[in-house]
This record gives C-alpha cells, structure tokens and sequence, in this order.
C-alpha cells in the first residue's frame, strides 16, 4: 500500500467518539461496496492508527490504503463524509512513508456474546441443565470481549451488532485481499 488518507474523528458534547465511530465506519464500507474490485473484495484497506488508545479502544482516526492514488481518487470519500463534516475531517492523498518498520493486519473477529444463547446451546449440546450451563460460563468475558468494536447497524437484516476488530502486528508487509469493510485476514498494511 503505497498511497492513504487519514479522517479523523471530531467529537464534541452531542456525539461522542463512539456514535461517530458508528457513523463514520458505515459510511466508508457503503463507499467501500460501491466501489468493490470483486465480489466482497476491496482494493482500499483500513486502518486504525490509534488502536488501544488510552481514551477510546480505536483512537479518534482512521486511515485508508490503496496501491495507487487514483484507487483514493474514485473512492471519493469526501463524498461519503459529506453529511459528517462538522464531527469529521479527511486529509488529501499522501504517500506512505518509505521507512516503515511494522505493519498490521486490522481483521473481524466474531464474538457471541450472548450468554444465555451459550448457555442454552451448551446445555443442548452437553446434556445440561441451563443452571449448568450458565455456571461453566460463568466469567466468560473473557480477552476475546475486550477488543474494541464498533456498533454497526445492517441494512440488510435492520439488526445492530458490535463489530469486533482483531490487530496483529508484524515485522514483514504480506499480501491479502480486502473486505468491503477494509480488513482482511492475512493481509497487513504499513503501522505508522
């Protein structure tokens, strides 16, 4: 990834860095989808440059990656932003630095969270009773439940749900494809 552009996130007293989280997030994969490579298959990254931020979980800025600047030209993501500019602000096109020493593979990590369900399916599974169950699971919320996400709402089911984002870091670049929402699996783009 050879080109990026960073939004940051401007919070104040009537939005708080999570709503605008919500907001922002939804806005860059609706740009992302409509401009897919492939199906589900995107030629922009992501990137959360604030990760594990002491003052909120992904920091207040988010950055996109492409191998070339005209990939960012399309995106055209001052578009997207347009009904966002008072809580947001996006840099132009900058190249990415040459002395890159880490790079970072920012991926979805599904986590159910709901204990009850668990429980239901463990007792089913295990031949328990929901007391059972509920007292093996107890403490469940466990490292996986302490990634930082982000609640997305789904236009096609009309649900919300938390949107759990996984970095690993890395000394080497490697190569992946991108999702509609940035992230890949195996993938990693320059930390800086």
């Amino acid at each position: 990834m050879k080109y990026y552009i960073d939004i940051t996130l401007l919070p104040d007293a009537e939005a708080n860095l999570g709503f605008l989280w919500q907001k922002v997030y939804q806005q860059v994969h609706l740009a992302l989808v409509e401009n897919k490579i492939a199906e589900n298959q995107s030629a922009i990254a992501v990137s959360f440059p604030k990760y594990r931020d002491k003052q909120f979980p992904l920091g207040d800025k988010l950055r996109l990656f492409a191998n070339e600047q005209i990939q960012l030209e399309q995106l055209d993501i001052g578009r997207w932003l347009n009904r966002l500019t008072d809580y947001s602000h996006y840099t132009s096109i900058k190249q990415v630095p040459t002395s890159i020493k880490q790079y970072a593979c920012f991926k979805r990590k599904q986590v159910d969270t709901n204990i009850h369900r668990l429980a239901k399916r463990r007792a089913q599974r295990k031949g328990e009773t929901l007391e059972q169950a509920l007292t093996h699971l107890e403490g469940f919320s466990d490292k996986e439940t302490k990634l930082p996400f982000i609640n997305m709402h789904s236009l096609t089911t009309e649900n919300q749900f938390r949107f759990f984002i996984e970095q690993i870091v890395s000394d080497k670049s490697e190569a992946g494809d991108f999702n509609c929402y940035g992230l890949s699996k195996k993938g990693n783009i320059p930390l800086f």
